[in-house]
This record gives C-alpha cells, sequence and structure tokens, in this order.
C-alpha cells in the first residue's frame, strides 16, 4: 500500500516492491529502464544527458499524452549505491530537489521513499494538486519495467 506525506515544502511518496533494493537501484541508474518508465502515465522520455554521480547531469525532454515537450534539467547532488539518490530539479518556477532512498526490507523487498522538497511553500502549493497521483503513476510504471525486466532475465520475484 502507497504512504503518503505532506509538509508546506515538501511531498513524501512511499511504495515496497517486490524486488531487492539493488534491483530497484539499478532501474533509476539505468537510462535504458528509467526512460521507459520516469513520469507519469502516457509520458516517454528522451534523454540528452545522463551522468548519475555527485555533480552530473541530467536532461532530458518529456513528451506528454498532450502532444507537449516539457524540457527537464537536474543535477545529481548524490549517488550512493544501492542506498540513495539525490538531485535538483532545475526548472525556474519548478525547482526542487528529490531524495529517493532505497531501504531494505524482509523477504528481498525494497521500500523506495520519495522525498521532494521545494524551495518554498508556493512552490509546493502549485504542484500539490495533481503531484500526489502522478507519483503514484510513477511507481506504477516503474513496477512494470521491474516486472518486465525480471521476466526478460529470468529472475524470480
Amino acid at each position: 500500500m502507497p504512504a503518503i506525506s505532506v509538509t508546506d515544502r515538501s511531498i513524501v511518496s512511499s511504495r515496497v516492491f517486490d524486488y531487492p533494493r539493488e534491483t530497484v537501484f539499478d532501474a533509476w541508474i539505468n537510462p535504458e529502464q528509467l526512460s521507459r518508465w520516469w513520469g507519469p502515465k502516457g509520458f516517454r522520455n528522451t534523454f540528452h544527458k545522463f551522468d548519475p554521480k555527485a555533480g552530473g547531469q541530467w536532461d532530458f525532454t518529456m513528451h506528454g499524452p498532450d502532444g507537449m515537450n516539457y524540457q527537464n534539467r537536474c543535477v545529481f547532488e548524490e549517488v550512493i549505491k544501492p542506498e540513495r539518490i539525490i538531485f535538483t530539479h532545475l526548472q525556474p518556477g519548478h525547482e526542487f530537489e528529490v531524495t529517493a532512498t532505497f531501504q531494505k526490507v524482509l523477504e528481498g523487498r525494497c521500500k523506495l521513499i520519495f522525498e521532494m522538497l521545494f524551495t518554498s511553500k508556493d512552490e509546493c502549493d502549485l504542484v500539490r494538486s495533481f503531484v500526489l497521483e502522478a507519483n503514484e503513476e510513477n511507481f506504477d510504471r516503474l513496477e512494470q519495467v521491474l516486472n518486465s525486466t525480471a521476466k526478460h532475465i529470468g529472475i524470480n520475484q
């Protein structure tokens, strides 16, 4: 069951996946996998630059189901395999820091905690109405990629 927490400047979503944390973490740093699941339902991605290390850039275009293209630029602050990824999303008017934490749970499962910390309450308020559902759709898409990748390479859940 998903868990959600909201404060004045942050939105935290979490979910337990039936895969080891190394597998879930790899889906975040493997650009082929990440491009398949990043973003809400109906979105596609084109990665222009992806360097998942401290100081590395992640530049990409999200192609929305509305036909619009959304340019994104992020900078990785910290990448500690398989524990944590921190990056800053740098869009004027839509700037926030993401901390993705990968926790081991019983029976080879992983709890993913996804925290978005905004620079102000106003910025958080601008996205709050849609980001909770969008994060859940993102997790759904991640789960689909994990399932298809596991079947492709013969991993049993």
